[in-house]
């Protein structure tokens, strides 16, 4: 009898998810040859810079990122700082973090018009992490911001502060990878006065947040994924969707779930057209790992995204770097990327046809840290004069030259020195834009070699540095185009050439 009702109560299932798209204005079905007809829209080509908030109550410990999973691992700094600070893991649990992160001093509205300022053109916000707790009003899960913690709906009061400051929205989620992930939950101290005793993941009063016991401790794809998991994470991720309509949706790792995670697609997108007048105006976000270990990437169905890493080439179609400006939650001791760091990894993946999605990281309180807040800052200063090499552009032929090379995939940020050498491409029309990473020194000449006659057979016309009046001299040579410099620069960090020219 199991065998005979389980197809029945799928095709239920199915049916009623798809039922809120209405079948006559859903051309999409979840299976990948459908799910190939999806086009990026203009918007994200457009886009080019969004600012995400990686934040819940993992901030509150203020110990760095994967708090919630290593705070249950003996040995694991994580671990030993919340033994001297809460207590042992078998009384003082995650679940006990959670009340701690009231978010007091969060303004949606302010840190909105300072990421404006600061030139961004979406925004992401978290909606639920790898620690099991959702930071909307959700439907289908207890442990969430509205019923705990700050109790608010931090999803929708960043959505509302975002559209009303011009900005598209986005959501993200990390959910797949909690079953697994969150597990260690279910350990206990191999060693110690407290040797043996059950972590508080262990007690069943809170099995719909430390989820119930199983074998697989990993922090990749679950290995063997239940279906009532499953089930769960799109029902959840189906809520999270269908009440704040994002623009943008992110998955942190490939496709989960095989049919479930295609249904959810088609779902979106559907949505979207429905919401759009049958323009397609969504993106969906998701990364390409290799070995399957952390769901399905299929060409042409999302957008790719890299998380800490960046192309060698330009790609084909667009794609999104995700980053932080440091550790991913706040962290004693984590680095800090630096303002021209910043500046320049935007330009490098604009130049190679893609977006840079930038968290900025805040405290529990709801605040930025001190060194985020200067890097914004240093944004703001550079983007009312180089933004129109960013914004709205389009790969050149080649993406730049230069000695500066970044390393390409996941995880493979590398903190390389740029200099005046190196340069990158965008175009715009019959405008080239060569942003210089670096400035040449006062009156300095430089050659463009990319626009030796060898390489390119275009005629420049006249070439202004932006944030300066008058044209500069040139000359084009067979080393390439030969450009003088003004005595100043306009602005730190990188400063842009606009050449006008024919044959692009």
């Amino acid at each position: 009898m199991k065998s005979l009702l389980r197809p029945l109560l799928r095709a239920v299932a199915l049916l009623s998810f798809l039922g809120s798209t209405r079948a006559e204005t859903a051309p999409f079905t979840p299976e990948w040859e459908s799910l190939q007809r999806y086009e990026c829209p203009e918007w994200f080509r457009d886009a080019k810079f969004g600012i995400w908030s990686h934040w819940g109550p993992q901030a509150v410990p203020g110990q760095g990122d994967w708090y919630a999973r290593k705070m249950y691992i003996e040995g694991e700094k994580a671990y030993e700082w919340h033994v001297a600070h809460y207590g042992h893991p078998s009384v003082f649990g995650y679940k006990d973090i959670i009340p701690l992160w009231k978010a007091e001093k969060f303004d949606p509205d302010a840190l909105m018009a300072r990421y404006v300022k600061a030139g961004a053109k979406y925004f992401v916000s978290m909606g639920v992490h790898h620690d099991n707790f959702d930071l909307w009003n959700s439907k289908h899960h207890r442990w969430n911001a509205v019923q705990m913690g700050p109790k608010k709906d931090i999803v929708g009061l960043w959505a509302a502060a975002a559209r009303k400051h011009g900005l598209r929205f986005g959501v993200s989620e990390h959910l797949e990878r909690s079953y697994n992930w969150f597990n260690t939950n279910k350990g206990a101290d191999q060693s110690g006065p407290k040797a043996g005793v059950p972590y508080d993941g262990n007690d069943p009063r809170f099995v719909d947040l430390y989820h119930p016991p199983h074998d697989d401790t990993g922090f990749q794809y679950p290995k063997n994924a239940p279906e009532w998991w499953m089930q769960q994470w799109q029902r959840r991720m189906v809520d999270l969707l269908d009440s704040y309509e994002p623009d943008l949706f992110y998955t942190d790792g490939g496709v989960p779930f095989g049919r479930y995670g295609r249904e959810l697609m088609a779902h979106y997108y559907n949505v979207g057209l429905r919401l759009h007048d049958g323009r397609q105006e969504v993106v969906y976000t998701v990364k390409r790992r290799t070995g399957g270990t952390h769901g399905e990437f299929v060409d042409g169905t999302a957008v790719e995204n890299l998380e800490r890493g960046t192309m060698t080439e330009i790609a084909t179609e667009p794609w999104q770097c995700d980053t932080t400006v440091a550790d991913w939650f706040p962290s004693p001791s984590y680095r800090y990327k630096t303002a021209a760091e910043v500046i320049h990894l935007l330009c490098d993946v604009v130049s190679k046809n893609g977006n840079l999605l930038l968290n900025f990281t805040q405290y529990a309180d709801g605040t930025l840290e001190p060194k985020a807040s200067e890097i914004l800052d240093e944004l703001a200063a550079w983007m009312p004069v180089n933004s129109e090499a960013i914004f709205g552009t389009r790969p050149w032929r080649v993406f730049g030259e230069g000695p500066g090379q970044v390393a390409g995939g996941h995880f493979n940020e590398k903190n390389t020195h740029f200099d005046a050498r190196d340069i990158r491409y965008t175009r715009k029309g019959d405008t080239l834009y060569a942003i210089l990473l670096g400035w040449p020194g006062a009156k300095a000449e430089i050659t463009l070699t990319a626009l030796a006659p060898a390489q390119w057979s275009g005629q420049v016309q006249t070439v202004t540095l932006l944030g300066q009046d008058g044209a500069l001299a040139m000359k084009q040579t067979s080393a390439g185009l030969q450009v003088t410099l003004p005595a100043q620069a306009p602005t730190r960090h990188a400063v842009v050439l606009r050449i006008q020219a024919r044959n692009l």
